[in-house]
């Protein structure tokens, strides 16, 4: 019987190794390096032997299939940072002189990685806006391309990919297709149902929730892909520790909650500053002046928490970060916590200026996660801080 996603994350317990042999509620951590493989039994119904942490741990393979469930693939591996989970692609799709197209508003830390492998490795990187489908198709049509690789909404511009369009595009020409999907999570929506071969996404932000840990995950869609990462995580030591893999699952129950009230709150804050006379513009999905807001109704079933604001001068917005009592200058998103930040010194600081100005990011642009506390507070402190 096929489950909702919230009724897996609420029966977590179930995915576990051995879950069976104790009824727990929750599942043990096997905080160890080594196994002893004389105390297993290799004729058990999966066959599964445990030896070493890095290759395969139960507590760690727990995870990874209810990733595997709530994301329709056929394997996962969990990582040791968000960026790790982008490395991991990387390191099994591309080799020496490969070619990669890649949306240009895309997360900070995948913009630097990708100057390493061109560097390194002689990986030729192809950026394009993943709205204009023409050109797009210029770039996979001339060239060998193996991998694309976008964010849905993006980062952070907020951009909304057709998703099912892209993938359908990248097949046409024998590409690989993987979606970053941190911002809006399995819980919104599902990369591969859409076409995605890879979905892959940071546990530090939505998934776990409180901000305790930073993690990743990716979930290959077909069983030849999952056997390849699982290959390159364990020879590249890209796996996720136990402890982690036990802090990501305690936010794991309320995703869908937690979704809902990110949601509803940025809405709320996001309506009101799009009514200041200080600020230009706010790039918020849920709103009606977002471009893509129909796309974004149809294909997300909650819009993430964060969404970006245009004050009407560099010095307002430093100002405004500057004074705010509640919202911290902070990077990454989806904590309780709400938080600023202007992107061209965080998050997007690998961006030159021009490269910023081409995906629509200036020096007076906030981008802003909202979190969990009372809307009315947030405002005060908004409020406050521009005066």
């Amino acid at each position: 019987m096929k489950k909702h996603v919230e009724t897996s994350l609420s029966h977590i317990a179930k995915f576990a190794p051995f879950a069976e042999q104790t009824g727990a509620s929750h599942f043990p951590i096997y905080n160890t390096g080594t196994f002893d493989l004389k105390k297993q039994d290799a004729s058990s119904e999966d066959g599964k032997i445990y030896d070493y942490t890095r290759s395969d741990n139960p507590t760690r393979e727990m995870l990874e299939n209810l990733f595997t469930e709530v994301e329709g693939g056929a394997g996962c591996v969990c990582t040791h940072t968000g960026i790790a989970s982008v490395a991991l692609l990387f390191e099994t799709v591309l080799k020496a002189n490969s070619h990669i197209l890649v949306e240009a508003d895309c997360y900070g830390g995948t913009f630097r990685l990708l100057k390493v492998f061109k560097e390194k490795y002689n990986v030729t990187v192809h950026f394009a806006n993943f709205l204009e489908f023409d050109a797009m198709e210029e770039i996979l049509k001339n060239n060998p391309i193996d991998l694309v690789l976008c964010e849905s909404p993006t980062n952070p511009g907020l951009k909304i990919i057709d998703l099912k369009k892209v993938a359908d595009l990248t097949h046409k020409y024998d590409s690989l297709f993987a979606v970053d999907n941190s911002l809006a999570t399995f819980i919104s929506q599902r990369p591969l149902e859409l076409g995605a071969d890879f979905s892959l996404f940071s546990t530090t932000k939505y998934i776990s929730g409180h901000g305790a840990v930073v993690a990743g995950a990716i979930v290959a869609k077909t069983k030849e892909l999952s056997d390849e990462i699982h290959y390159y995580a364990n020879a590249g030591g890209r796996s996720q520790n136990p402890m982690d893999v036990y802090l990501i699952t305690l936010g794991i129950p309320t995703l869908k909650v937690r979704m809902k009230e990110h949601e509803k709150n940025s809405i709320i804050i996001a309506k009101y500053l799009e009514e200041q006379d200080y600020i230009v513009k706010v790039s918020h999905p849920s709103l009606e002046s977002h471009p893509q807001h129909e796309l974004a109704k149809e294909q997300m079933d909650y819009i993430p928490g964060l969404f970006c604001v245009d004050f009407n001068s560099v010095e307002l917005a430093e100002q405004f970060i500057e004074n705010t009592k509640i919202f911290g200058e902070k990077c990454s998103f989806g904590s309780p916590d709400s938080r600023v930040e202007i992107p061209a010194k965080i998050s997007h600081a690998s961006f030159s200026k021009e490269e910023l100005a081409a995906i629509g990011i200036a020096d007076s642009t906030v981008r802003f996660s909202i979190g969990l506390e009372n809307v009315e507070d947030l405002i005060e402190d908004i409020e406050q801080a521009v005066k």
